[in-house]
């Protein structure tokens, strides 16, 4: 799409929200390519580091409410049928994608709006089925500035720190290489909070279940 190529070329807050708000969407543009270029110009004194935060997560919010409303109102069914559609092919979507996010969202519960902002495939997908569920808004609203904030933060700081050794020409091989690193990282610190979170859960539930013989 040659108009997000051009925005991609020049960045600013208003470049870095919109597009931000497409990849929260269904629209296949790469954070990665967002975000630490801006920050990589903030370090030059281009653009203010925070600002550039900040403008991707209220573009992230903006994007993730609307997963959100047309997995409220418009169902399953039409959300499927979009997805298996021409159109839902030409922005890389498919039903498998969207199942796969209702299952993380099924599996992980409302937890799944922070920790599936963190998780490539997921990250976009994960308002819908929030939606579908009919997810308290405010809470998929603060949960998913968390995750978009956090996701955004590391980019921001990736960039911003290669300004000092990656000279600009090499700038996006380096972030996608990078971001792979990344990618890994945070997959495997998804799996070991899901983990924590269920320990917790069981040790409580047994806690309860020894309170209840006692009692008996």
């Amino acid at each position: 799409m040659s108009f997000i190529t051009s925005m991609l070329g020049h960045l600013n807050y208003g470049t870095i929200f919109v597009l931000m708000l497409l990849e929260s969407t269904i629209i296949p543009v790469p954070s990665e390519l967002v975000v630490a270029p801006a920050a990589y110009h903030a370090a030059a004194g281009n653009l203010d580091i925070w600002l550039v935060i900040l403008f991707a997560t209220l573009g992230a919010d903006i994007g993730a409410t609307i997963n959100y409303l047309a997995g409220w109102y418009l169902g399953r069914p039409i959300i499927y049928k979009f997805a298996n559609s021409k159109w839902g092919h030409l922005c890389l979507l498919n039903q498998e994608k969207v199942e796969k996010s209702e299952k993380y969202f099924d599996d992980h519960g409302m937890v799944a709006t922070i920790t599936g902002r963190l998780l490539p495939g997921i990250r976009h997908l994960i308002s819908i089925p929030a939606g579908l569920a009919k997810m308290n808004y405010w809470k998929f609203l603060l949960y998913t500035t968390i995750g978009a904030a956090s996701w955004h933060s590391i980019l921001a700081f990736l960039g911003h720190y290669m300004h000092s050794f990656v000279p600009e020409e090499q700038l996006e091989e380096k972030i996608l290489e990078y971001g792979e690193y990344i990618k890994f990282g945070l997959i495997i610190l998804v799996i070991l909070a899901c983990l924590y979170i269920l320990v917790k859960w069981y040790i409580k539930k047994r806690k309860n279940d020894n309170s209840k013989q006692q009692q008996v």
